[in-house]
C-alpha cells in the first residue's frame, strides 16, 4: 500500500503551522558539565524564544516546507538552519567574489578561473567555521537511534522533561519526513523499509502522543506494513530488546544475553573484552537489561501497543518461536544453525540454572560487574559514551540502579550532544559529531589551494582545535582492567570529551599538525609541542598489529570466526576490530 504524498505533505506541514514562530539556535563550545577542555567542539541546539525575527521564522518555515515537498527525491537535508544562522551572524553583507561559469566547449578552465572559484569556496567555508576552529554539522542518517532514545526516556519516566514540546514537534517532523512511501522506515534515510525501524518509529510516535489514526493516514499505513510482515515478533534482536524494556514484547522472546560472560577468563577468545569496542559497549548494557528483565511501568498506551503491533492476541504469542523470527527485510546476517542451537541451550538449560539459588548469586555478581563497567565508560566519556546506542542503554541502566542518581542526571544533560536540527527536523546523530575528522581533512584541503591570503585565520583556528582536542591522558585507573587500550596521544572522531581514540583520526590529525608546523607562526599560530607529537606517534605505533595492519580503535584481539556468534541479524562483521 502506498501512502499518498499529499497526505504526508499535509501532516508534516501541520507541524510547520504549529511551530511557525519557533527558532532554534546552535550553541557552540558551551556547557556547565564537566569537561577536559571547556567544551571545545561541543555543539547542541537550543530553543530560543528571542532569537531571530518573525521574518526569520517564516524563512525557516519555507525551508522546512521545501524539504517536505521534495523529501522522496532528495532524502538528505542541507543544514540550511545552521547556514542561515551563520549568514545572520557573520555572513550578512560580506563581500563575495562573482561566480565564474564555464560552459563546456566555450572556454578553457585557466588558472585565473580556478583561483576565483577556490577563493569563493574558502570565503564561504570560513563563514561556517566556529570560533574554536571546527565546522559544526549534521552527522545523522541512521533511523534506529531516535526511536530508541524516545523509548529509553519514556521507560525512565522523563520523556516530557528531557524532550520539550518543541523537541517533540521536530522529532515528529523528522520521522514523517523520512517515512517511505510504503509506510515503513529504513535502517537509514535512504534505505528500504525494515521491521526494525518501522516498528520502533511507530512506537516512538505513539509514545509522543500520536494517535493510532494520526498523521493523515501515516500511522495506519505504518501499522499495515508491520502486519503484512507478520507483526512485531519479526523485529530483529535489537528491536526485541527495546520493545521488551517498554513492555510490549516479552523477555522470553529474546535470545539470551547473559551478563555472566563478563566474569569469564579473558584468555577465552570469546570474552567480551576481546570484541570490537562498539560491539562490547552495546552488548554490555544490553546484558544488564536482559539479566534484570527490566520492564517499565505499564499504562494504557503500552496495553494498546500490545494490540497494535501484532496480528494475534498478545497472550497467544509463542515467544519461544519468536526468539528467532526476523523479517526478510531485516535479515542482513542470518544466524548460523550452530548459533540457534547455542541460544536454545542457554535459554532452556543455562538460564533456569542461573535464576535458581545458589547460582542466582552468580547472576547478581555479574550484574554488579557489568554496572561497574558501565560507570567506567560513562565517567571517562563525560556521559557522552562511545556512541548513541550505548549512550541510551547506559542511561536506562543507571536509572534502574538508582532513579535519582547523579549518574542518571549527568546522562540527561548530555542527550543534547547527540541531537541535531535541520530543515528535515530533529535527528539523533551517529556520534556526538565529526568535528576532529572534518577539521583534519579540511586543513589538508585548504593547504592544497596555496592561497595564503584567504586561509590564514581559518587555519589558525583549525590548528587550535587540533591541539585542544588531542587526548592528553589515559582513562582513569588501570585501563587494562577495563579492557581499554592506552589513549594518551591519540585523537577521537569528535571532541576531547569523548576520548575514544581512533587510528585514522590520530593519523590524519598528526599529518595536519605536521603540515601546520611548517607554516609561519604569524599565520597559523604556535606549532604543537614536540612532546605531544611524540605522544601521537607512540599512540599510532601502539595500534599496529603483529601482521603490520591497523584496526580502528584498538589492537585486533580475537579471531574472525567469532562472527559465528554475532547475535545481530542487521549488522555484519561487528564482533572483532577488523584491520
Amino acid at each position: 500500500t502506498i501512502l499518498p504524498c499529499y497526505k504526508i505533505k499535509s501532516h508534516i506541514l501541520r507541524y510547520r503551522r504549529r511551530g511557525s514562530e519557533e527558532m532554534w539556535r546552535l550553541k557552540l563550545s558551551e556547557g556547565e558539565e564537566e569537561s577536559v577542555n571547556e567544551h571545545v567542539g561541543r555543539q547542541f541546539w537550543e530553543y530560543d524564544d528571542h532569537f531571530g525575527t518573525s521574518e526569520d521564522s517564516h524563512h525557516i518555515s519555507d525551508l522546512r516546507a521545501n524539504f517536505t515537498l521534495s523529501r522522496i527525491s532528495s532524502k538528505h537535508s542541507s543544514d540550511l538552519l545552521y547556514r542561515f544562522q551563520c549568514w545572520k551572524e557573520k555572513g550578512r553583507g560580506r563581500e563575495m567574489l562573482p561566480q565564474v561559469k564555464v560552459k563546456e566547449g566555450e572556454e578553457e578552465i585557466n588558472e585565473k578561473v580556478l583561483n576565483v572559484t577556490l577563493r569563493r569556496s574558502l570565503r564561504f567555508y570560513s563563514t561556517l567555521q566556529s570560533q574554536d576552529g571546527f565546522w559544526p554539522g549534521d552527522y545523522g542518517g541512521p533511523l534506529f537511534l531516535l526511536p530508541a532514545l524516545v523509548i529509553g526516556l519514556y521507560a525512565t519516566e522523563v520523556l516530557e522533561e528531557a524532550l520539550t514540546t518543541q523537541h517533540q514537534i521536530e522529532i515528529r517532523r523528522y520521522l514523517y519526513n523520512h517515512q517511505n512511501n510504503d509506510g515503513g522506515w529504513g535502517l537509514h534515510i535512504e534505505g528500504s523499509s525494515t521491521m526494525f525501524c518501522t516498528a520502533l518509529s511507530y512506537v516512538a510516535l505513539r509514545l509522543m502522543g500520536e494517535e493510532m489514526d494520526g498523521g493523515d493516514g501515516a500511522m495506519e499505513t505504518a501499522r499495515r506494513w508491520i502486519h503484512h510482515r507478520g507483526g512485531a515478533t519479526f523485529i530483529s534482536s535489537w528491536g526485541k530488546l527495546w520493545l521488551s524494556v517498554l513492555g510490549v514484547y516479552d523477555w522470553s522472546g529474546n535470545n539470551p544475553l547473559p551478563p555472566e560472560l563478563w566474569l569469564l577468563p579473558y584468555a577465552l577468545p570469546f570474552h567480551p573484552g576481546r570484541m570490537w569496542c562498539h560491539c562490547r559497549m552495546v552488548y554490555l548494557p544490553m546484558s544488564y537489561l536482559y539479566g534484570k528483565r527490566f520492564v517499565c511501568r505499564t499504562n494504557g498506551t503500552i496495553l494498546s501497543l500490545r494490540r497494535e503491533l501484532y496480528i494475534v492476541p498478545y497472550h497467544h504469542i509463542d515467544w519461544d518461536t519468536a526468539r528467532n523470527q526476523c523479517a526478510k527485510e531485516d535479515l542482513y546476517y542470518p544466524h548460523p544453525k550452530i548459533q540457534d542451537v547455542l541460544w536454545s541451550c542457554l535459554k532452556k538449560l543455562g538460564e533456569p540454572l542461573l535464576e535458581t539459588w545458589p547460582l542466582s548469586k552468580l547472576r547478581n555478581r555479574a550484574l554488579k560487574t557489568v554496572m561497574q563497567h558501565i560507570h567506567y565508560e560513562d565517567q571517562n566519556t563525560h556521559y557522552i559514551c562511545i556512541g548513541p546506542v550505548n549512550k541510551v542503554l547506559n542511561m536506562v541502566c543507571c536509572w534502574i540502579e538508582a532513579p535519582d542518581s547523579e549518574a542518571f542526571k549527568c546522562h540527561l544533560s548530555r542527550i543534547k550532544d547527540y541531537l541535531w536540527v535541520a530543515e528535515d527536523g530533529m535527528k539523533m546523530q551517529g556520534y556526538n559529531g565529526s568535528q576532529l575528522w572534518d577539521v583534519t581533512l579540511a586543513v589538508q584541503a585548504i593547504l592544497a589551494t596555496n592561497l595564503v591570503d584567504e586561509y590564514g585565520l581559518m587555519l589558525k583556528r583549525a590548528h587550535n582545535y587540533i591541539k585542544n582536542t588531542q587526548i592528553r591522558r589515559n582513562t582513569c585507573g588501570d585501563p587494562g582492567l577495563w579492557y581499554r587500550h592506552p589513549s594518551k596521544g591519540g585523537w577521537g572522531f569528535s571532541t576531547a570529551d569523548n576520548p575514544w581514540p581512533v587510528s585514522d583520526c590520530a593519523a590524519e590529525a598528526l599529518k595536519a599538525a605536521l603540515l601546520l608546523s611548517q607554516m609561519p607562526i604569524n599565520v597559523v599560530g604556535e606549532a604543537m609541542p614536540v612532546e605531544h607529537l611524540f605522544d601521537a606517534v607512540n599512540f599510532i605505533l601502539s595500534l599496529q598489529n603483529n601482521n603490520g595492519g591497523f584496526a580502528s580503535y584498538e589492537l585486533t584481539r580475537s579471531y574472525s570466526w567469532l562472527e559465528v556468534i554475532n547475535p545481530s541479524e542487521t549488522f555484519g562483521d561487528i564482533i572483532i576490530d577488523y584491520q
